[in-house]
């Protein structure tokens, strides 16, 4: 990028004696950009009423203010190079929570689902690291119960990331005695997930879990703050949250707590997609529009897969969908939708009046479901 100081150099005896403060405080030719010239003047201009005083206070002449308007159109053009895009600004917010747990913490990890959030969660790990390693491994909890399509990409993507993944397993979970699967028509096991993350954060003794919640997501996330403390057990208070004043985020945690980090947490499901289209992010399939065999239940479109438990009463039906959330896949709802496209995508959420996890089934146990998952220790 280039500077202010290679604005081409007006040479001019008339730049004498210009006054201090202003609009530009300060202006340095340069007419080589790679070799600052420290023996230029600085030259301080002050614009007001088209009207010009120098430090004696003399009016400025003619001459004097059609070459500092110059100047002004000069700089003025240079400046314009340098507004960012509100994605420019997002992306820089998450890119410098990145490098702050990176440089708080000792041994933090990145949650990784499979999903669109969490996916952009290593495009910018990638924009914040590269060109060397993650300082930290992904991880990633497995339910068993995931779609196919999810685990393929998780794979391919580790693969071509070279980076480390570790996987939590709910089956070992339930094998060792420590859940209990869930039994019934909408039995899931996306709530068992908390004891195989609170088990693998002990075992590899994270003091930090990134992961990609984002505040519009739903009100318990809507009120979380970027640096959430867990104590111990891994329980979230509501009313022990830290300030997050002036982007400075407070890591300090006590022997066995741990804090979970959300970078994109002031981003939405357009911005994220907006993301994903400007970066040319590559999604697994299940995003976008395609034949499915599903099911009606209580409102919603659920895959048909032998890990959704269907009775006589399930008719299975073949239509075109595509999921806007990836999750356990017994919890997961689909949306009828014919956008195959990441900008048919947009215009869709664009109309959309409902939020992404109102095709979450686990959502609607109850008002506070996830608050309530969160006070004993989910994501």
């Amino acid at each position: 990028m280039e500077s202010f100081a290679s604005v081409p150099k007006h040479n001019s005896p008339l730049l004498e004696g210009c006054p201090k403060g202003g609009v530009f405080e300060r202006y340095q030719p340069n007419p080589n950009k790679n070799k600052p010239d420290s023996s230029e003047k600085f030259v301080r201009l002050s614009l007001s009423k088209a009207k010009l005083e120098t430090d004696s206070g003399t009016k400025a002449t003619e001459e004097q203010l059609t070459l500092l308007f110059k100047l002004k159109k000069d700089i003025t053009k240079k400046m314009s190079r340098y507004n960012f895009d509100y994605l420019d600004e997002l992306e820089a917010e998450a890119i410098h929570i990145l490098r702050e747990v990176a440089g708080q913490f000792e041994k933090p990890a990145l949650l990784f689902s499979g999903g669109k959030d969490s996916i952009t969660l290593v495009r910018l790990a990638e924009k914040a690291f590269r060109p060397g390693k993650f300082p930290f491994p992904l991880v990633h909890i497995d339910t068993g119960h995931n779609f196919e399509e999810t685990i393929d990409y998780r794979d391919k993507m580790v693969a071509r990331l070279g980076e480390r993944l570790i996987v939590g397993s709910v089956q070992q979970s339930i094998d060792e005695g420590k859940v209990v699967e869930q039994k019934g028509k909408n039995a899931s096991r996306n709530a068992l997930q908390t004891v195989t993350l609170l088990d693998t954060i002990e075992q590899h003794q994270f003091d930090a879990c990134i992961g990609g919640a984002r505040r519009d997501e739903e009100k318990a996330r809507a009120k979380e703050r970027i640096f959430s403390v867990r104590d111990e057990f891994g329980q979230w208070d509501p009313k022990r949250q830290r300030p997050e004043l002036w982007n400075i985020y407070n890591g300090k945690i006590h022997k066995g707590e741990n804090v979970r980090v959300f970078p994109i947490s002031n981003w939405t499901e357009l911005d994220v997609w907006n993301y994903i289209r400007r970066e040319n992010i590559e999604l697994p399939s299940i995003y976008f529009a395609h034949d499915r065999e599903v099911i009606t239940r209580n409102g919603q479109l659920m895959a048909a897969s032998p890990f959704v438990n269907m009775d006589e009463e399930d008719v299975v039906e073949r239509k075109k969908v595509r999921f806007r959330t990836v999750g356990d896949i017994s919890c997961t709802a689909a949306i009828e939708s014919e956008a195959f496209l990441i900008d048919d995508i947009i215009a869709e959420i664009s109309q959309s009046k409902i939020s992404e996890r109102g095709a979450r089934m686990d959502d609607k146990v109850s008002e506070a479901a996830m608050e309530d998952r969160k006070k004993g220790g989910y994501f």
